[in-house]
Parts: C-alpha cells; structure tokens; sequence
C-alpha cells in the first residue's frame, strides 16, 4: 500500500473561480496540506475541488461536478464521512478535515473553518475506521551508528490505545522487527538512499503492505527528538524509561511523536499537553523473545494464510474465542513473541491450567470479560476528542462489569498477579464510573449534536432547556387563560406559525378592549394579532430552548470528558488487565475444547512430541488427524532428523506442527500433543516453499539460498531449524551438494534440525555420522496406487512415488503413461559402477539419465573415476568438473 500522491502545484488555484471568499480558504487549507485529500465541510457535505475531487471520483465512485467552469468538484454526506474516509485511507491516501468551527448564524462573511485532524492509515482511532480486534500501528525507522555498527532505531505506536515502543535492530533483521510489528504506516527520512540502505528501499519495504511517510530528514534530529519528548512528558531526562541521551531509536521515537502530534492537533496554537494517553515510550528487548522472522511468520501460517493472506486457516483463528477486544489484539503479540523466561512462561501456564481444571471459573469469567468493551481505545479517542456519548455510557458499564471479574479472581493464587492489578485499578475508576451512570442516559444517541445524552435532573439549566421544549403547549394554555381573565376578551386565542412566531389574535369586534400593553403584529382581514412582552420573552426561550439544551449537554459532557481523560493511566492499566486475563481464559477454552495437555518446558535441548498434531488442523479434522511423534536430543540422541517420503504425504505438515508446538509451549499455551518436553528454544527458522521477489531481481533459489544463509549464519544448539526440500532450484549436482553441506553445518551446530528432502542419497550421512536419524512418511501400494498413511517412521525411503501424486493432481492419462514408460526405461539403464562407501550412490534416474543423455567419452569416464579418497563434497565437486569437461571436448 503506497500513499497516493495529492500534491497540486500552485498555477492549478489559478483563475477568478479559485477567488471568492471561500475557496480562498480552501487554496490556503490545500496549501498548508498538499500531500493530503482536503474535506472541506459545506452545509450538510464534506466537498473536494480541483484534483481532489477527480481523485475522490476515481477511488470512491461518486458523481464528479464543476462548481464552475474549470473547478472540478465532488462531493460526500457528513453524516455518513466516516465510511468514505476509511475507503480513501485503505487505498492509502491521507485526509485533512478542515470543519466549520463557527456557527453559520454568526458569520459575518465566509463561515470560520480549520483543519481539525489529518487521517492517515496509521494514526486512525475512530471506532468506524477501525477493525476490531486488530491492531492499528504506526511506526518510524531511521539507519543510526552506534559506534562503529550501522543499526536501525524503530519506534511503534498505537494510537488508539497509547502503546507506545522502541528498539535497535541490526539491518539484517529490519524486516523480522517490521513483521512482528505489522505497521500500517511506516515513517521513514526522505533522503534515505536506497543504495546505502537497501533492507529499507521501496522494494524491500513492499512485502509488509504499509504505506511509506517520507518525512523531513530534521524532525528525526537527536536533539530536537529528545527535547520534544521530555517536553511531552514532563521528565528531565528519558533515562527514566531506559532510553539513554545515545541511544539509536530515540530519534525514530521523536520523529513519530512530532508526527502524530501535527495529525492529532494541527492547529498552531496545539502543543505536547496533547495526546495524554499515550504512555512512556517502553524498550522492547529481543533477549526477552523468541526471535521469530519474516519467512517463519509466513511458513507456519501465524497472523495469516500464506496464499490467500487470510485469518482463517492461521494459527491465530484457532484463538478466536477472546471476549473483548483488548485480548483478540493481545493474543497476536503472544504469538508473535513467545517468551525465553522460562519462570515468565510458567506464571502464564499455570494461570491457563487453574482456568482448564476449573471450567466453571473460566465460563464465569468470560461471561463477565464479554461485557467489558473496548476501553482502551475509548481512553484513545477521549484523549484525541474523538469520544462519543456511548463511547462514556460504555465505559462506565465497563467498570462496572469489572467488579464481577475482580470478584471471580479472588482467592486464586495462580491469578493473584491479575486480581492485584484489577483490584487497583478498579479502586481509581470506580467513582468515575459513578458519575457516568448517574450523569448520562442508559442508552444514549450516537451523537452528541442529537442531543439527549445527560439525565434529567442533572442540571438546573438543562432542566429548564428542556422544560421549555416539553411544556411549552402548557405555558401557553396556562397564558391564554390568564389574559382572557385580565382583558376579559372571551374569543381571545394565543398561536404560533412558523413566519410570525407566537401571538395573541383579537377580532376587530373587541379592538376597543386591547390593553396597552399589547404590540400589534399582524394584521387580518377579521382580526388582528398583538405581541407582549411576556410572549417574546417565552417565544425567545423556546425558539432558543433546543440549541441552548445541546449547547448546555456539549459543555456538561466535555467536562465529563476532562475527568476520563484525568484517569487515563489506571484506565490503560484496566484495559491492559482486562485483556490478559481474556487471553489466558482463551488459552484455556482452546486446551479444553481441542483435549491439548501442558508442556513440560526445559532449560535442556531435549525436544520431545510424543503424538504431535498440527494446531490448525487438529482444530479443524479433529479425530481425522493422524498424530506423530519427534524425539530430538533425548539423552544425546540425535540433533538431525532427515525426513524422506513422496510429496502430500505430510512431511511439511510434520515438520511445521513441531515448530508450532515449540512456538504454543513458550507463549504459555498447551498443545496439541499427548505429552511434550520442550528444551528453551531461541530461534525458530523456516525454509519452506518456493517463492521469488522478481521486484528485487532475487530468482526462486536465490530467495532459498539467502534464506538458508540467515539460519546457517545464526542457528544455535538452542534453535529449532525446519527445512522442506533445500537445493530443488537448480541442478541436481549443485542441489544435492548444497543440501549435503547444509545437513552437515546444522550437524556441526547442533541445533534441533528437522529436513525434509528427495535427496534420498542425504540419508547415507546416518550411517557415517552420529548425531543424526531417519524417518520416512509410510506409504502402501495397492494395486497400482499408492495410500498416504501420514505416519512418521524410523527409516529412510528410496521412491518419491511423484508419478502417483502427479496422476492424483490430475495430468492428462496420456501424459501420465508416458513418465512411467520413460521411468522402466531410465531404470533399465541403471549405470554399473558404484561409488566407495563414502559417497551417496546414484539414484537410477540419476545415472540412467547419465547414459541416456551425455557423450559416451563422459559415461565411460564416470565409470572408471576413482573417488575412493575423495570427501564426499569434494567427489561432486569432480564429477561435475569431469562432466563439464567432456562436454567441452565432445
């Protein structure tokens, strides 16, 4: 997603139609904001001009108009702005709202207006522009050295909820931080070179589907960073929050800040007293997780599908039964980072165990959790002015609400952490959430213009407003009856129309006995209608009696508003708690529903699975799925598993559920398992799948290779490394080696490697080598087909049945004939010579399609090589130089 660029030059505002009052405005508003759409509000509609609104007409499809001759204009509904603007921020464009901020009535000339917020895809916290459950972050990098090591310093924020991080990444893991953050806006210095840096280039940014926000190469200034941070919160230093005067993130952390303050609050006069909520900027440090990177976020499915780019399917849907908001955003960050601590990973396990043995707890307690709405992105929206009427009345229940869920975690030492914190912050928002209920409506409107948000009896002059409006026909009959006594005009009737207002009509029989005191007003063709003073003052009263209730409700909610905003930090606080416990309680619906036992988590390498299933599908088959076992680095056994067998018959399945149990078992979960014992795991790599990156010149098997110099550059004996079918992209020669030496550095490291391979010849390395094992995925045959049994087996295997699976895929009968006939000829043509027992024997196809196809002088030299002192690495390495060379005499 790229901003779309809205910049006018200056000569388009040229022209006498760009001259009247009020498109003078809209030139200078445009003008302050050329990198936005301008909305700019006329009467009951929000009206783009110029470029804006062919932009508009093209990205919303509505009507595209001229105001005049060479002004192309178009134009939006106010009452319904809010689903057009979350359409033009999806496409990636930003919006500046420029409202009338002055009462037409007293206008003398152009009504006043101001751009009262700018809307980007990052800095949304409108509840209709938001999707719930999901996290709405902003983030800004900037390349810094620290010392003499280039790194990159990022901060995150969510506006809506105030989170708000930094950290220092290397650039070679830019991409892993950006991953786990997910931005939907990504800040970054315009005069970033791309040839410097090139993990932060358009191209290598375009994976993660963020809009890039060049920004002033100034606003990311150490200086001004850290003078406009402390200014914002009041502190003499930010050593306070671990961020020292050197460290790299914290000119991207100012740099952020300055930008959503100037979104926020654009007018001149805002200053840092805005956006309260957001909290002290928090480090994130990487020893503390799990490092889980791009590819393996996108290998194991966790946020989303890797084809389609859906939730469903992914990890994450099996946790789709949080109750509140706070815990379905809270549950992709628990994913994303499972925890190294292995006491931290206990505290939350043996808080999901009390919930998965006490099931009426954990139905209490969701039940209580389900009425508890989004409050932290309520704080969000009050501390911006953006808070609406049920957004107060929501709080105020939510509060409420809460009492129960504090009561259920009494006397629960496994949840004592949680009732602490709850119970503190209940102690702070309980009176506030009094004042709510007993102020505001039970069900109120959706805005405050409609009026009929604050309880009768709240205030004196509301009361009266409203009493006005209410008993006006009361006062009337009440008056008429008055003055027919004191005039004694018996005919005498008191009215109202829209043109004249209220009055007092006589007919011209009785004109002899109209008191003084009555105005003539109007005259008929048989009576005559009279004024008093009395009258016009009530007529004032009720003419003005609704505006003024409104504007009374406006300044009686405001200072409601001021209260909330008083309480921000123990109401982040709540909406933080509120959201673990929902995750826990989710962690534990999820064990009891799917029948997952706990881990046993280890400071040891052991990795143990004793009938592993796949979570997703475990959850989506339930008893169709055939479960497996993995043993790694039980009692120094082996460390590499090589796994062969023919494809769709589960081997990637295999290995990617024991790279999910790790991953569930340091999130705190359970798992999908009879029985585990998980060794503290670092990393998780993947290598899985094929997949290019044509935008950056990178082929299929240059994206494998780089990937697989990632994990062998940083596995470690505490990592879990997953590989499916290394070394498929080129030549076999070339593949197979590579694949060799690759088995043999995860060896060397011993680091908890599972590899999925055709390379049956890789299984030989278990007959030389200690440290590895062979399992095969168990197949039958039966009558000319072949049966998947989805079981892991000790063993290897020598057939990849790929003529099988291409005839269940569906190639032509023809075709599929044709491969076997080919396939009983390669295999007749078998070469006779066979290597010494240091290297991996040819597979039939391997040196038939040697006889078939090479020069004879070729054939008869691999014949009569001698290899018996050669390294196995070193034997290809001369087959193929012997290859190359016959050819060339040939």
């Amino acid at each position: 997603m790229q901003p779309a660029s809205t910049t006018t030059p200056e000569e388009t505002f040229e022209g006498p139609q760009w001259q009247t009052p009020a498109m003078r405005q809209f030139v200078r508003f445009k003008t302050e904001h050329p990198d936005c759409l301008l909305l700019f509000r006329m009467g009951d509609f929000y009206e783009l001009f110029g470029p804006d609104a062919v932009i508009a007409h093209e990205a919303l499809g509505i009507t595209l108009t001229e105001r005049t001759k060479g002004m192309p204009m178009a134009g939006v509904p106010h009452h319904s702005i809010e689903s057009y603007v979350r359409r033009l921020v999806d496409q990636g464009h930003r919006v500046a709202m420029c409202d009338q901020i002055q009462d037409p009535k007293d206008a003398k000339g152009v009504v006043d207006r101001a751009v009262t917020r700018v809307l980007t895809p990052g800095t949304l916290v409108d509840e209709a522009l938001l999707e719930d459950g999901h996290e709405n972050v902003i983030a800004a990098i900037v390349p810094m050295m620290h010392g003499k090591t280039r790194v990159f310093g990022i901060a995150s924020a969510e506006l809506s909820t105030g989170s708000f991080t930094v950290q220092v990444c290397d650039p070679l893991e830019l991409g892993d931080a950006l991953a786990r953050i997910a931005p939907a806006e990504l800040l970054l210095p315009d005069e970033l070179s791309s040839e410097e840096h090139p993990e932060a280039s358009p191209d290598a940014l375009a994976q993660f589907d963020t809009a890039l926000t060049p920004r002033q190469g100034w606003t990311f200034r150490r200086e001004d960073a850290d003078e406009l941070l402390r200014e914002h919160y009041g502190v003499a230093s930010l050593e306070s929050y671990g961020i020292p005067a050197d460290d790299p993130a914290l000119p991207a952390a100012g740099a952020l800040l300055r930008y959503l303050l100037e979104t926020q609050s654009p007018q001149e006069d805002a200053g840092p007293g805005q956006l309260g909520h957001l909290r002290p900027p928090v480090h994130v440090r990487n020893d503390t997780f799990m490092a889980l990177d791009v590819a393996t976020l996108r290998s194991l499915e966790i946020e989303r599908t890797s084809h389609r780019g859906e939730i469903a399917g992914s990890l994450r849907s099996v946790f789709g039964h949080c109750r509140t908001s706070m815990g379905r955003r809270l549950i992709r960050h628990w994913l994303c980072r499972p925890l190294l601590d292995r006491a931290t990973i206990d505290t939350r396990q043996r808080a999901v165990r009390s919930f998965v043995e006490d099931r009426q707890l954990a139905d209490d307690l969701r039940d209580a959790a389900g009425k508890v709405q989004d409050v932290a992105r309520i704080g969000g929206r009050v501390a911006v002015g953006r808070c609406t009427p049920r957004d107060v009345v929501a709080l105020g229940l939510s509060v409420d609400a809460a009492v129960e869920l504090r009561d259920l975690l009494a006397d629960r030492p496994a949840l004592s952490d949680a009732h602490h914190a709850l119970s503190a912050s209940l102690d702070e928002l309980t009176p506030l959430s009094a004042l709510i209920n007993d102020q505001c409506v039970d069900a109120p409107p959706a805005h405050l213009r409609d009026g009929g948000v604050i309880r009768d009896g709240v205030d004196p002059a509301l009361d009266e407003a409203r009493g006005l409006q209410r008993d006006a026909n009361t006062w009337l009959t009440e008056y008429q009856a008055t003055i027919i006594e004191e005039t004694g005009i018996g005919a005498l009737k008191v009215g109202y129309n829209k043109v004249f207002g209220y009055y007092i009509e006589v007919s011209k029989a009785n004109d002899a006995r109209v008191p003084d005191n009555f105005t003539r007003k109007q005259t008929l063709k048989n009576a005559e209608r009279y004024i008093t003073s009395e009258l016009k003052i009530f007529e004032d009263k009720v003419l003005n009696a609704e505006s003024a209730a409104i504007e009374r409700e406006r300044i009686l909610f405001t200072q409601l508003c001021e209260k909330i905003a008083g309480a921000l930090g123990p109401l982040s606080r709540f909406a933080e708690t509120v959201g673990q416990i929902d995750c826990l309680a989710c962690l534990a619906e999820t064990a009891h529903r799917l029948g997952w036992k706990a881990p046993t988590l280890e400071d040891s390498n052991v990795l143990s699975i004793i009938e592993g299933r796949h979570p997703v599908l475990d959850a989506s088959m339930r008893d169709g799925f055939v479960a497996n076992d993995c043993r790694l680095a039980e009692d120094g056994g082996a460390t590499l598993a090589l796994i062969t067998g023919p494809n769709m018959a589960g081997k990637s399945t295999y290995i990617r559920q024991v790279a999910l149990i790790v991953m569930l078992a340091q999130a705190g979960s359970y798992v999908p398992a009879k029985e585990a014992r998980i060794g503290i795991t670092d990393r998780i790599f993947t290598r899985i799948g094929a997949s290019d990156e044509l935008h950056a010149g990178r082929s299929t098997f240059m994206v494998e290779m780089t990937e697989t110099a990632n994990i062998l550059h940083h596995a470690t004996d505490r990592s879990l490394v997953i590989l499916d079918e290394i070394g498929r992209g080129t030549s076999t020669l070339d593949g197979l080696s590579l694949a060799w030496a690759i088995a043999e550095t995860l060896l060397e490291r011993k680091a908890r490697t599972l590899f999925a391979t055709h390379y049956h010849e890789l299984t030989t390395i278990a007959d030389r080598a200690e440290g590895v094992c062979n399992l095969h995925v168990a197949v039958r045959e039966w009558q000319g087909k072949i049966v998947f049994l989805h079981r892991i087996k000790p063993g290897r295997t020598d057939r990849s049945y790929g003529i099988h699976v291409a005839e269940i895929a569906g190639v032509p009968p023809t075709t599929i004939a044709r491969a076997q006939q080919l396939l009983e000829t390669l295999e007749v043509r078998e070469g006779e010579s066979v290597p010494p027992a240091d290297v991996p024997a040819p597979t039939p196809a391997q040196m038939s399609l040697f006889t078939e196809y090479l020069p004879h002088p070729v054939v008869e030299a691999l014949k009569n090589i001698e290899l018996d002192n050669l390294a196995p690495l070193e034997a290809f390495d001369r087959l193929r130089a012997l290859v190359e060379e016959a050819r060339g005499k040939e």
